[in-house]
């Protein structure tokens, strides 16, 4: 059975005034500008940082103040994406603040601790007995299509027009972000790649690309705390939810990738399964919470 397609929108510049997303972006920033204020001794360049978020603030105002500058209706639709980005580098300066003993992996050994009750095992550990060369290489490149999947979905809504299930994917997409990004400050954990390191008995090992990708990713995540919950388990499952509305076949594929990803995360050590129970469930709060918050914003 073929869903059925809605009409395209033909709101195309979008409403007046702020978006919910608007909304949600200020109020983040502001929260974070207070937090990196208070703690300004122990995070360095904490000036620059409140002033980039001020810009940043200020720059969405201008666009909802003036909607016809040049490129203002493409950068109003599509900001939201890069400026959570940028939170994510934020976050891990403000968790090093708050939690000046983090480095002791506390926390890490709480979920491992607890992922061993559940199953009897440290599961990445347990996941050794299926480790191959092929199956590392082709999870390594699940793991690391996670943008363009998601991305997938914003595009596709984009080409067809769809301006308002766009606006509405991208205020998912910026809340399931930054509810993440509320985790990893709560329960500050690197992961088992770190803690449990020295229970592995054998490294992973790919084919072609797994060094290459797993290189880049470590270049961008290994210095985060960004374990719990498992961000891309909850972005995977909202991207899935939304493609449900393109095509079911899509949503098909999703499916698949999304299961795909709850083995990547484990067999490659960068989660424990206790993340992976997060991501869902602060998934789930975000398709509830969202449509009620843009209702209300709106």
């Amino acid at each position: 059975m073929r869903r059925a397609q809605p009409a395209p929108s033909n709101s195309e510049a979008g409403p007046a005034g702020l978006w919910p997303v608007d909304r949600l972006i200020l109020g983040y920033l502001l929260a974070i500008s207070l937090l990196v204020a208070v703690f300004h001794q122990r995070i360095p360049d904490a000036g620059a940082i409140v002033l980039l978020h001020a810009a940043g603030a200020l720059l969405i105002v201008a666009i909802v103040i003036y909607p016809r500058l040049p490129g203002a209706r493409i950068f109003h639709h599509w900001y939201p994406l890069p400026y959570t980005y940028a939170c994510y580098g934020v976050t891990s300066l403000i968790i090093t603040a708050l939690w000046p003993s983090i480095r002791d992996l506390r926390v890490d050994a709480r979920l491992a601790a607890w992922d061993y009750a559940i199953w009897g095992a440290n599961p990445t550990v347990w996941l050794e007995r299926i480790q191959t060369p092929l199956v590392t290489e082709l999870l390594q490149i699940t793991y690391s299509l996670f943008v363009p999947m998601f991305l997938g979905v914003a595009v596709i809504f984009w080409i067809q027009n769809r301006r308002d299930e766009f606006r509405s994917y991208a205020f998912v997409l910026a809340l399931g972000f930054l509810v993440s990004y509320v985790g990893y400050v709560c329960v500050p954990a690197r992961g088992p790649r770190f803690y449990l390191d020295g229970l592995q008995t054998q490294p992973l090992a790919g084919v072609w690309l797994y060094g290459w990708l797993r290189g880049g990713l470590d270049q961008l995540e290994s210095a985060h705390y960004d374990c719990f919950p498992s961000g891309h388990m909850e972005m995977t499952i909202l991207a899935w939810w939304w493609s449900r509305r393109i095509s079911t076949p899509l949503a098909g594929i999703y499916g698949l990738y999304a299961v795909s990803m709850l083995l990547a995360t484990t067999y490659l050590r960068y989660h424990y399964t206790v993340d992976l129970l997060a991501g869902v469930v602060a998934a789930v709060a975000v398709l509830t919470v969202a449509p009620r918050l843009m209702r209300w914003w709106h």
